[in-house]
């Protein structure tokens, strides 16, 4: 795959980054409430932090370790979030992670963009399983990987550290044969 993929679904599109994201990346993922539900935006979110992130998100296309897609309205053509699975081929394996900026919540969009990227993770890089993580606090994460036949795994109990303290996760997967009959 040289060319980067777009993921097309019902109303949206996932794309490549582009730099004149920027403005919405910064204003989007500034947002404090979006950086509480995930793990990896921080607060505050600078120009420096939106550049590294697509910067990021070239490299590890071109290394074939990670596709991190811009998630767009198709009416509008605005950015409203971010998509990605990082890839350990080794293993056949994806680790799913998104966000939304807070006014597109609750309209389905995040539920819609995970469909697209498990359907182009299984047909069209080949994983064997694509699992996810969402913070204990962010439940509407889980809803939508459920809503997508995501299986719930376990929780991991003070897996990780944000700020000064340490969350638990609650993890769900989707191997290929149960994407296939889901």
């Amino acid at each position: 795959m040289d060319k980067f993929p777009e993921i097309e679904t019902k109303r949206l599109l996932l794309r490549k980054l582009s730099f004149t994201d920027i403005p919405q990346i910064i204003e989007f993922a500034g947002n404090q409430k979006v950086a509480e539900t995930t793990l990896n935006i921080p607060h505050p979110y600078t120009e420096e932090d939106a550049i590294y992130w697509m910067n990021s998100a070239n490299v590890g296309f071109v290394n074939k370790t990670q596709f991190t897609f811009g998630i767009s309205t198709k009416l509008k053509d605005e950015f409203i979030g971010g998509i990605g699975l990082k890839i350990n081929s080794k293993f056949q394996r994806g680790v799913l992670g998104y966000w939304i900026a807070e006014p597109f919540w609750n309209t389905g969009f995040a539920t819609e963009a995970v469909g697209g990227i498990l359907t182009f993770g299984f047909t069209e890089i080949h994983l064997h399983k694509i699992y996810a993580t969402h913070l204990v606090e962010n439940p509407a994460s889980g809803r939508v990987m459920i809503k997508n036949g995501m299986i719930k795994e376990g929780e991991l109990k003070d897996h990780t550290k944000k700020g000064d303290l340490f969350r638990s996760l609650i993890q769900y997967r989707l191997t290929k044969q149960e994407f296939e009959t889901k």
